[in-house]
């Protein structure tokens, strides 16, 4: 892909004890796009993830960023990228300020106190700069990670889980600044198992079960093909079955005959011929419903496969 700006190519992991905690994975992320992973407890995404930003070392497989291969060039490699792990793991002594000004530096960055600044503000810790970090909230310390991921100002940022157990105002504030992240051209690929978080922000979406990569998919194209749709006719006469008009169409009597619900998906029959076989078979109704599968149902239904 040319306008990859992550690479990954037979990405794998197998532990001594046998545990194949990642099957090869390929997969290009392209430049400023936020790229949702999704997947169940122990699927893999954390392994996949800490694979690529060398917190975990692979068994097998390339990782390359703009063209910078992992291993030869894992300075620059690792100074282009910022991550945000699951874990709450700071120096619980530091303050918020000192805490992300050092991060900066670990990367060789020189300083720079208004993009400090502007992060902390950002992130609504700008008054608690001064705050020892055991002095935090888990939401606020969830915030400090942030910073800290951000404190480089590194091309691609990996978010784990990055609201998981957090308030809805920080879940909030997260989809702001990743949207505005993305705006900024900030490559954005997390994971997360609150769902309408990647249906909201993904431009592509990847499912991964069992350290297999399923599928990978821009979201709308997923959603038109995996995604299913019904109708529902709320009748003004009951019917005492499904009428013959509908012979062969997934329809059902539902609610002593008030109602029929059509279910179809992307290929099928829309709702314009729904009503219209209605309309030739004499059934007047009162109310129609439309709706369609959210991403999450997709979801459950892909990873509830066994």
């Amino acid at each position: 892909m040319s306008d990859a700006v992550l690479s990954i190519r037979g990405l794998a992991k197998t532990y001594k004890s046998g545990h194949v905690a990642l099957h090869p994975v390929d997969l290009d992320i392209r430049r400023g796009e936020i790229f949702a992973l999704l997947g169940p407890n122990g699927a893999g995404k954390t392994t996949l993830i800490s694979a690529v930003c060398g917190v975990v070392t692979p068994s097998a497989g390339t990782v390359t960023v703009d063209g910078l291969d992992r291993t030869r060039d894992w300075k620059r490699v690792r100074a282009r990228i910022g991550l945000v792990p699951q874990e709450l793991s700071t120096d619980a002594f530091e303050t918020v300020l000192a805490t992300v000004t050092f991060s900066r530096r670990l990367f060789g960055r020189p300083g720079n106190a208004a993009h400090i600044e502007r992060t902390l503000r950002d992130l609504a810790l700008w008054d608690k700069r001064h705050s020892r970090i055991m002095e935090l909230s888990g939401g606020m310390k969830r915030r400090v990670l942030i910073a800290k991921a951000l404190s480089h100002e590194p091309d691609i940022l990996f978010l784990d889980e990055p609201t998981a157990g957090v308030d809805v105002e920080l879940r909030r504030d997260m989809w702001r600044l990743v949207r505005a992240l993305r705006d900024s051209g900030v490559t954005v690929i997390l994971t997360t198992h609150y769902l309408e978080e990647a249906e909201e922000m993904a431009d592509r979406v990847g499912v991964i079960r069992r350290g297999q990569l399923l599928l990978i998919d821009e979201k709308a194209a997923l959603m038109t093909k995996l995604g299913k749709r019904e109708a529902v006719a709320t009748l003004a006469e009951p019917v005492a079955d499904v009428p013959p008009a509908f012979d062969g169409w997934p329809v059902t009597a539902e609610d002593e005959g008030r109602r029929l619900r059509y279910r179809f998906d992307a290929d099928g029959a829309g709702v314009p011929a729904f009503v219209e076989r209605m309309r030739t078979a004499g059934i007047a109704y009162t109310d129609l419903e439309t709706s369609r599968s959210s991403l999450e149902d997709i979801f459950v239904d892909l990873v509830g496969r066994e």
